[in-house]
């Protein structure tokens, strides 16, 4: 492939996910990535900080675009139903980028490494920050806006892992709405 062929990033992603699934995280390169993607090592560097960025990256940050969308919530709106929507929105823009099959073979490549795992947590605590920072923003005060946010997380944190397990036609978004359901179930 010329390395002048168009979209790099994403076909450094996609080889990025075949060479993680064939040969393992920690024996594939970002010269190996690279190679698969029919670029160069510095064009890898230009887009990615390191390989694992490969599997963060996305059109945006979850927390920036969970914060948003509290921020543009209706008025009206609970904190919980503003935290979920953001979540919702998030997960929307989620698939835009990535497909299933692509977010199942990143989750189980997470799921098999410690460092990434320990990345992905931390993903998650900031996009519960920035939640409750955002609720805060919005005049909800604590313990509520800190339960909120952390209940939004379980939420997409469950929606995700059902959605990428094969187990449902439910999107995304929809597999957040049914997350959210539960939820409410238990009171």
């Amino acid at each position: 492939m010329s390395r002048w062929a168009p979209d790099a990033r994403g076909r450094m992603l996609a080889a990025a996910l075949e060479l993680f699934v064939e040969q393992g995280y920690d024996k594939t390169t970002a010269g190996d990535i690279a190679a698969r993607a029919g670029v160069t090592e510095r064009t890898f560097f230009r887009h990615f900080a390191d390989k694992r960025e490969v599997l963060f990256a996305g059109p945006g940050s979850l927390d920036e675009m969970v914060a948003k969308a509290i921020a543009a919530a209706e008025e009206g709106a609970t904190p919980l139903q503003m935290v979920i929507s953001g979540v919702r929105q998030a997960a929307a823009e989620l698939v835009e980028v990535r497909s299933r099959e692509q977010a199942a073979q990143r989750a189980r490549i997470v799921e098999a490494t410690p460092a990434l795992r320990e990345r992905e947590l931390l993903k998650m605590a900031t996009m519960t920050t920035a939640a409750q920072a955002a609720l805060a923003d919005r005049g909800v005060g604590e313990p509520t806006a800190g339960l909120a946010a952390y209940s939004a997380a379980a939420v997409f944190q469950t929606a995700f892992t059902r959605w990428v397990s094969g187990d449902t036609d439910l999107s995304l978004p929809e597999c957040v709405d049914e997350a959210a359901a539960s939820l409410r179930d238990l009171q």
